[in-house]
This record gives C-alpha cells, sequence and structure tokens, in this order.
C-alpha cells in the first residue's frame, strides 16, 4: 500500500502543478462554464482575483508538501486533506455555475485520490 500511496502524492502534485502553473493561462476543456484560463475560471464563478491567489497559493502549497512526504511523511496526511476541501470546494463551483458533469471529473478525481491517500 505504501508504493500506492506514493504514486498518488506524485499524481496528486503533478496534477495540481499542471493546472496552476503551466497551464494557468490556458484554456482546458473542465474550466467552469466557458473560461479560457484560471482568472476567467474564478471569474464565471463570480470569485474576486485575491481569493484566486488564495487557492493557489494553497494548492500549489499542498502539491511542495505531498512531494516533500516523500521523504517527511507527517506532511502528507495535512497536505491530503487540505486538497481534498479545496476540491469539495471546486466541485461546489461547479455545481453553482451548473457545469456539466465532465467538467467537475477532475476536481472530483483529486478529491478521491487525496482521501486515499490519507485512508492508505
Amino acid at each position: 500500500m505504501e508504493k500506492v500511496t506514493l504514486l498518488l502524492q506524485l499524481v496528486i502534485a503533478a496534477g495540481i502543478f499542471n493546472v496552476w502553473v503551466v497551464r494557468f493561462k490556458k484554456a482546458s476543456a473542465y474550466r467552469g462554464r466557458s473560461a479560457q484560463n484560471m482568472p476567467e475560471e474564478f471569474a464565471a464563478y463570480g470569485l474576486p482575483p485575491w481569493f484566486m491567489a488564495s487557492i493557489g497559493v494553497l494548492k500549489v502549497g499542498c502539491a511542495v508538501a505531498l512531494i516533500a512526504g516523500l521523504w517527511w511523511p507527517r506532511l502528507t496526511d495535512p497536505a491530503a486533506l487540505v486538497l481534498a476541501v479545496l476540491m469539495l470546494g471546486a466541485i461546489a463551483m461547479h455545481g453553482k455555475v451548473k457545469d456539466p458533469l465532465i467538467k467537475w471529473l477532475p476536481a472530483f478525481l483529486v478529491l478521491l485520490m487525496s482521501v486515499l491517500v490519507v485512508l492508505l
């Protein structure tokens, strides 16, 4: 099970870095409403830019903690729990704007993987 947990940590962290660093200003089929980048997505949810920055810092910080958790395991569960809560928020935002379920998929998968990290 330890190898599964470590793999999940890496997959979650890579996904967060991809969305919040590599593809921050790029379009994605999973962005809320018809947003073409992260700032547009948060605007579509009716959220201010400072909130987007706060969520970004939290998510990237948790991704870093998941990677650091490979060497310092006590960082892993808190980071995974925070990400799980953030993913619940992301799912709620997709629901708020009545996005189709396919747009919820990444948030749901990260939620599921984060919970598995804590439980395993």
